[in-house]
């Protein structure tokens, strides 16, 4: 029986039968230098708010998984050294181990569908690497899509991936990539791509029926909706593209492989884009989390409908 450690916030939205939003904690311990990781996290989480849903930070504290933070939670792990970066292959062995760990895109879906949570907001999924065809190099994000049943809210995929490969292995794993009013595929910093999505979706309650139908027909995994960058946030791909080239080529020259790779690739490109990337990046975060509070509230108002609201064990 894994033991969840709500925090008051999500417990009462629980009980109270409330739209939640799962929310990842890479970017807390990872994604930025303290104290702007602490100050993004808060905003992130008041966006989730102000859209009118409540927002869950996924995290393992000492061993037990912790579904949303207390505020002196989060300050505390924007502050802490050497925290894991757990996805699927390690999450179990974090718990059993007693340790700490911040949850990747995979390990918040495992969490959020632990907790009953369907809608998940992050900045944007792994995928396939550049050179895979020789490294094998796959994010488990794609296989935990396939397998996982929550909605997740991203920017596309993050841009210095082969995002035409990782359109392919989504097909192929038969998971639904859905633009959210566009017919394009949103790359990351850019709002748009040439390749075309699989599908289009202009309505959070179109997609939010869809997460419903596929729930209905016992279709295992969720759904990627791919949210474009507001145009004012972007960086255009044309601006990009040779940034992200020669970032990769550095990488290759220094023979960066493995889980090295996208921090690597992140931070050279921070450097050559003068902290843009950066700035960015946390406008398309905030602009998901917006969204995947509007799909969290169609759902609920649809599930409404259908069923009564459940009490929580012992609430009742």
């Amino acid at each position: 029986m894994i033991d969840i450690q709500y925090s008051s916030e999500v417990r009462a939205a629980k009980e109270a039968g409330q739209p939640i939003v799962a929310l990842e904690s890479t970017i807390i311990t990872h994604g930025m230098p303290h104290p702007q990781n602490i100050e993004v996290a808060a905003q992130v989480e008041q966006d989730i708010r102000d859209a009118g849903a409540v927002p869950a930070t996924m995290a393992v504290l000492n061993g037990k998984l912790h579904v949303g933070l207390e505020s002196e939670q989060l300050q505390e792990l924007g502050r802490a050294q050497g925290v894991a970066k757990i996805s699927r292959a390690d999450m179990a062995a974090c718990m059993s181990g007693g340790g700490t760990g911040a949850t990747t895109v995979a390990a918040t879906m495992i969490a959020a569908r632990f907790a009953g949570i369907e809608v998940f907001a992050t900045g944007g999924i792994g995928g396939v690497h550049q050179g895979a065809e020789t490294t094998f190099d796959i994010s488990a994000d794609l296989h935990e899509l396939a397998q996982t049943s929550v909605t997740v809210v991203a920017a596309g995929a993050k841009a210095i991936l082969d995002l035409a490969k990782t359109l392919e292995v989504l097909e192929t794993l038969g998971v639904p990539v859905i633009a959210f009013g566009q017919d394009e595929f949103p790359a990351f910093w850019s709002a748009k791509s040439p390749l075309a999505a699989p599908l289009r979706m202009d309505s959070t309650e179109e997609i939010a029926k869809a997460h419903a139908m596929r729930r209905a027909l016992g279709i295992p995994g969720g759904q990627l909706v791919a949210n474009p960058i507001p145009d004012a946030d972007q960086i255009p791909a044309k601006e990009l593209a040779p940034i992200i080239a020669a970032a990769q080529a550095d990488a290759d020259a220094h023979r960066i492989t493995g889980k090295g790779v996208t921090p690597y690739l992140l931070q050279r490109i921070f450097e050559q884009t003068e902290g843009r990337s950066l700035t960015a990046n946390i406008a398309l975060v905030r602009n998901n989390a917006r969204l995947a509070a509007r799909i969290a509230t169609a759902l609920s108002a649809h599930d409404a409908q259908v069923c009564p609201i459940v009490p929580m064990p012992g609430t009742a």
